[in-house]
């Protein structure tokens, strides 16, 4: 208990000096912690930056379905041949008719046709860029979606061909603001069509704005669009535990369906939400280590600056540390002292970094909702206390040799400085 108390008494003092020492050099203090600041800062935005990321990832991913997947022609985030897969044989509808028939592991299936430069226009207002979807009512299920207004695409839509479409939400808010869409007739590629539905906002994915799509009919897509549409065919295993089965039953029923011979690779592509997944990964990697380096490096010129000036720091005071140690300071006192010094030094750099990293990732935040993305930058408590705990570690490190150097000097030689 007594060691306890004594060792807290010197603590409480040598934070006392520390901090003196600090309020009396402001300007020296402040000049040293440049580095830190902008490491400190670095480190919080991206990590913020990676966080709010992943979280918008994961929930514009998520609507996929890790249990859904999809057979075209491309295989997803490949950025390699692209000529041998222009080159394959489109997937037709009578392939997946064919499919549906001989699969046994699925719980439903759907084909789709797509285009990515449709526009679509009410009164004077246009959407170009516009992602055009042909879906079926089974589509709802296996894409994950959320009809937020009125209804989606029915059977008797898809066995008539009705000219009705579902909008994604940023569309239903550019062209109806102040207005329900359900009901409306807009302009798909100059064709009229009923607004029947809303989807809900799903916000964007990897700079992809998934709410600037319109859904058909896919009986209408084939009128409208494209006569013999080049097919994606999507699957939903019957449980997340099953998607391998079905994954290679499917490839090798669809082998056999394209007549591909035994020995030749594959000239379609089944994609699933692990690969976009894997490539986000990455991207964080990336974008983590650049992060890392510029921080690292700012923290260790930081570093050098706090030590020099906890090295000047000594040199200024060998007097009192003289006299300290004459009236009985143990080494760890003086040592506790200039390493609180250095700690305190970082840990106010620190502070300041948060405190401008937090409305800068605010800023981006606002930025990215107004152009209809759900990426939420928010400082998270963990990036805060990771950002503090690092900035005064690293003055300790920093300090450590000075404040070695000040506790292992000889009194007497100390009291002779001048």
């Amino acid at each position: 208990m007594l060691f306890r108390s004594t060792l807290s008494s010197e603590l409480g003092e040598s934070a006392r000096i520390a901090v003196a020492a600090i309020r009396a050099n402001k300007l020296r203090s402040g000049l040293t912690t440049l580095g830190v600041v902008i490491g400190i800062l670095t480190a919080t935005l991206v990590g913020t930056m990676i966080n709010g990321m992943g979280e918008a990832f994961t929930r514009s991913v998520s609507s996929m379905g890790s249990d859904v997947l999809f057979i075209g022609r491309f295989p997803w985030m490949s950025f390699e041949d692209y000529r041998v897969y222009r080159n394959r044989r489109d997937i037709t509808f009578a392939q997946y008719r064919e499919l549906e028939s001989r699969m046994t592991t699925t719980s439903v299936m759907a084909p789709q046709c797509e285009a990515f430069q449709a526009s679509v226009s009410y009164e004077r207002r246009r959407a170009k860029g516009v992602w055009l979807l042909g879906n079926t009512p089974e589509s709802l299920t296996i894409r994950g979606l959320t009809v937020a207004q009125g209804r989606w695409i029915s059977a008797s839509d898809v066995s008539s061909s009705r000219p009705v479409c579902v909008l994604g939400s940023y569309l239903a808010e550019a062209f109806f603001p102040n207005d329900t869409a359900v009901g409306k007739k807009v302009r798909i590629n100059d064709t009229p069509y009923e607004v029947v539905g809303v989807i809900e906002k799903m916000g964007s994915m990897l700079g992809w704005n998934q709410d600037n799509q319109a859904v058909i009919p896919i009986s209408r897509f084939q009128d409208d669009v494209q006569r013999r549409p080049d097919y994606v065919i999507t699957l939903k295993a019957r449980s997340p535990d099953t998607v391998s089965e079905t994954l290679e039953e499917a490839r090798s029923i669809f082998r056999n369906i394209r007549r591909i011979e035994p020995g030749r690779p594959d000239d379609f592509a089944i994609n699933q939400q692990e690969a976009i997944t894997k490539f986000f990964d990455g991207f964080k990697a990336v974008l983590g280590t650049f992060g890392f380096f510029v921080t690292g490096l700012s923290l260790f010129v930081g570093g050098i600056g706090i030590m020099n000036i906890l090295f000047v720091s000594v040199a200024e005071r060998t007097k009192e540390i003289g006299i300290r140690k004459a009236l009985g300071a143990k080494r760890r006192s003086i040592l506790s002292q200039f390493l609180m010094e250095a700690a305190g030094i970082t840990l106010l750099a620190g502070l300041i970094g948060v405190g401008i990293a937090w409305p800068i990732s605010w800023k981006i935040g606002e930025i990215a909702r107004a152009n209809g993305s759900v990426f939420e930058a928010r400082m998270s408590w963990w990036i805060v206390a990771l950002a503090l705990v690092v900035s005064a570690a690293t003055g300790m490190v920093a300090g450590f040799i000075p404040a070695w150097r000040a506790s292992r000097m000889d009194p007497v030689d100390a009291l002779r400085s001048e």
